[in-house]
């Protein structure tokens, strides 16, 4: 059986189809592996998902729900297919060798040392298949056996929390997963590198892929500064570190964000907005006395913008070619034309939750019809009763 195709035209995209037969067994469950092989899927590899008896743990988190399934697992599994397997079972660790033995990619998200207690570890599976890629996501690596993690937790231990807020005040999480969306990034490129490699004829060792080193990888300008001076980052909530202005200032309506920090950007801001004062006062004439009297500009340019509301003020500075931007929420978002422009929506109609949109594979183009939506869990158990030699695995030959 081959993948079901997109029921009606696909958007136009350099990448589409690019993976068409590759397959990929998925052991992973909630976020960073499943993100993975979503995206490994959206440029056509053929994806099965392999989930427990009582399915992949985000079919339960909220919580928001449609039709009775979780949004969280809804936005990570979009065109896969869904096969329950009981691993610890005779039958079922059966039907996952003979999956892997037709795979190019195994993708799992055990703890350390669980995969090849089940019988699907890295030397198991290599012994099945000696062409697959196999790709290990997990907390902080295969050389920490047994240790679990969770994107919050890995927000703190990386260091990411220590640099996220405000001054003075409680550290701060990123309300999106970060960590294990760039997990999920990681691993695909990974993968993709991998199957690069493989075709010269090299089959790459063990990949391993934490949530750890992504967390410290998304910090690669504040970790390298830190390594060089050896001086902790301040917590700056929305400036930047490294120059100001470059941050959200109150208006009379709201919050925008504006960076003027490059010298002739700095002295037009201040001619726009009326105070020209401020270009040639001492605290602030260069961009390391505005950065020593950051409180003080961000107090004076406060007092003015909270003069007029965000529109009056975007109006003038864009008009004067200052980067700036309204702080959206997601309302706001989803009216603006920019939004629409981007084209990054993908919609797809779900057995029991209903149409979907979802931000859908725009990676390099505008995002990609889906193929599937995500799967109800064990809806393709059919995939088992094969008997196309296609999935037949060494215990059935």
């Amino acid at each position: 059986m081959t993948a079901p195709q997109p029921s009606g035209p696909t958007t136009s995209h350099p990448l589409e189809g690019a993976l068409s037969g590759v397959r990929v067994v998925d052991f992973s469950q909630i976020a960073a592996g499943p993100l993975c092989t979503m995206l490994l899927a959206d440029m056509g590899a053929d994806v099965v998902k392999i989930e427990p008896p009582g399915g992949d743990i985000s079919r339960t988190l909220g919580p928001n729900f449609a039709g009775g399934e979780s949004t969280t697992f809804l936005s990570l599994n979009r065109n896969k297919r869904s096969v329950v397997l009981d691993l610890k079972s005779e039958q079922g660790l059966m039907d996952a060798h003979n999956l892997i033995a037709t795979a190019d990619i195994l993708v799992e998200s055990f703890r350390p040392g669980v995969a090849a207690r089940l019988g699907i570890g890295y030397a198991q599976a290599r012994a099945l298949n000696a062409k697959l890629i196999y790709c290990s996501v997990s907390a902080y690596g295969q050389s920490e056996p047994g240790k679990p993690g969770v994107d919050g937790v890995l927000q703190a231990v990386s260091g990411l929390m220590s640099i996220t807020g405000f001054d003075g005040q409680p550290p701060t999480k990123l309300q999106a997963p970060v960590v294990d969306m760039v997990t999920g990034y990681h691993a695909t490129i990974a993968i993709l590198a991998a199957l690069l490699k493989r075709g010269t004829g090299a089959v790459p060792s063990h990949l391993d892929v934490s949530l750890y080193a992504s967390a410290l990888l998304l910090q690669q300008v504040p970790l390298t500064e830190f390594l060089i001076s050896g001086e902790l980052p301040r917590r700056s909530g929305s400036g930047a570190p490294y120059a100001t202005p470059n941050e959200a200032y109150e208006t009379a309506d709201g919050f925008i964000m504006v960076a003027a920090y490059q010298q002739e950007h700095w002295r037009k801001l201040c001619r726009v907005i009326g105070r020209p004062e401020l270009a040639d006062d001492q605290r602030f004439v260069t961009l390391p006395k505005r950065m020593e009297n950051r409180e003080e500009l961000t107090r004076e340019l406060g007092l003015t913008f909270r003069s007029n509301d965000s529109s009056a003020w975007l109006h003038i500075l864009e008009t004067a070619d200052i980067v700036c931007g309204p702080i959206a929420n997601y309302v706001h978002l989803q009216t603006s034309q920019r939004f629409a422009a981007a084209r990054i929506v993908a919609s797809v109609d779900h057995p029991r939750a209903g149409a979907l949109e979802m931000p859908g594979f725009a990676i390099g183009g505008p995002a990609l019809a889906v193929r599937m939506p995500p799967p109800t869990l064990g809806e393709h158990n059919e995939l088992l009763r094969e008997s196309n030699a296609h999935f037949a695995g060494p215990e059935s030959q």
